[in-house]
């Protein structure tokens, strides 16, 4: 295995901002709305139920106000949110955000028909802006399956969720209809604390955070760059653990699929270059007694039940050297480098997430030392989490298959600017996809003052 270390992972610069952010976003703009805005049906039942449209969905409601039927900042948060709709990479002007002051101004006066124009225009401009914001920028990832990619929210669903939130003006605030992570960035670049590099490095992060699922439900987060590994819960993190992720010459790619089964006693198929690379060279050195020793099988196809071949007929210094491809699988048992199981997310690419027997590698700072799989700190801790039990086998030296009831979403991503308490750590671009988009962009210094 090349020893591949690129220094301790470490924080550029981490500090304190979200508290302060919040705060300031608050003092920012208009002061608490009169008290000529409280209706007294505001705690009414919604009926949002085969609403299309905002109108539709006001009627419905028999134009009962949402932003405006309750004492609290969101109406204003909103508009300021909106007029700096340039952090999201959206164009505030589209928002109207004059017509919508303009209106709230006029509501002030507790006219009826001047509150339900205020409010139904800040529906509208709300639903644009989650519509756009849920649209994904292309950053690069790979939707193994498709229906995870990020797709604008019907207008129903968007406004049925600010009315059930607990408080709107925190809904509003932590934008709640984003990962939080997402809304955690973009209150960093609301910071004088922020350099103008480091703007720049939020805002790559705040488009890849784009991708990354809102709201309730399970799923998994694995960061590259930090080499690790999140579950979560209804929006929280509920465990971790450390990962090792791909060498930078194989790095772990930006992927969403959805965790379908664990498989028992893996077979490891080698990918080709990795056979080259690793196992060529040593069979070159010891023989095929060192194919033997470790369980590994030169096999026709990557399938179930492939042709087995005799190892000794192949010409190993040409593997080494790439001028010949073999195909080779590692059999079940304690040398198996995928260690006693695998998750599967079948694409395309070979990527899984995997136990690993090689431990000392999770004790290293910076742990890029894989083909692009992701090998788990605590693989059995993970099953248990996604099973609900503990997995068994019937036979420790036969892969065995055990579907996961209910699928779970994955998301291999690449966050190099990520939220950490109160915080916002800066972590190394270990695979150069920061400083890739940046040159695209024209921005090829941006990174290196960062530093």
């Amino acid at each position: 295995m090349r020893d591949v270390r690129t220094g301790p992972q470490r924080p550029v610069r981490t500090f304190s901002i979200l508290a302060r952010v919040v705060a300031a976003f608050a003092l920012g703009v208009t002061g608490a709305l009169s008290p000529a805005f409280a209706a007294p049906d505001a705690s009414a039942p919604l009926a949002f139920a085969g609403a299309k449209s905002v109108s539709d969905i006001y009627k419905a409601r028999d134009k009962r106000p949402l932003w405006l039927s309750q004492q609290g900042r969101q109406a204003a948060l909103l508009i300021d949110m909106l007029e700096n709709a340039e952090l999201d990479g959206l164009q505030p002007g589209k928002y109207r955000t004059d017509a919508l002051r303009s209106a709230l101004r006029a509501a002030q006066s507790g006219n009826p028909k001047a509150v339900r124009r205020a409010d139904m225009m800040l529906s509208e401009a709300f639903v644009d802006y989650v519509r756009d914001l849920r649209q994904p920028i292309d950053v690069g990832t790979i939707y193994v399956d498709r229906e995870l990619r990020p797709s604008a929210p019907s207008p129903e669903s968007i406004l049925q969720a600010a009315a059930k939130a607990p408080s709107l003006e925190l809904h509003v605030a932590q934008m709640g209809w984003m990962n939080p992570t997402y809304g955690a960035l973009r209150n960093a670049l609301s910071t004088s604390e922020i350099s103008e590099a480091q703007h720049r490095q939020v805002k790559l992060n705040m488009e890849r955070a784009r991708e990354l699922p809102a709201g309730s439900g399970r799923y998994i987060v694995v960061n590259s760059a930090a080499q690790r590994l999140f579950m979560y819960e209804d929006g929280q993190v509920v465990d971790s653990m450390r990962v090792v992720v791909g060498k930078p010459v194989y790095p772990t790619p930006m992927m969403a699929a959805y965790v379908r089964f664990a498989n028992l006693n893996p077979y490891w198929y080698v990918p080709p270059d990795l056979a080259a690379e690793r196992i060529a060279p040593n069979v070159v050195k010891q023989g095929v007694s060192y194919l033997d020793r470790l369980g590994y099988q030169v096999v026709s196809d990557f399938v179930d039940d492939p042709k087995i071949f005799d190892p000794s007929v192949i010409d190993w210094q040409a593997v080494a050297d790439g001028r010949q491809k073999v195909l080779i699988r590692q059999q079940p048992g304690p040398h198996n480098s995928m260690g006693r199981i695998k998750f599967m997310f079948p694409n395309e690419q070979g990527i899984y997430l995997h136990d690993n027997p090689d431990r000392q590698l999770f004790e290293e700072a910076s742990r890029l030392y894989s083909g692009g799989c992701v090998r788990l700190e605590s693989a059995w801790r993970l099953s248990r989490w996604l099973f609900g039990r503990d997995l068994t086998w019937k036979d420790a030296g036969a892969e065995e298959k055990v579907p996961l009831e209910k699928p779970v979403p994955v998301y291999l991503t690449y966050m190099t600017a990520v939220p950490n308490g109160s915080d916002i750590t800066f972590l190394d671009d270990v695979y150069g996809r920061d400083a890739a988009r940046l040159a695209k962009a024209g921005e090829t210094d941006a990174l290196a003052s960062a530093r």
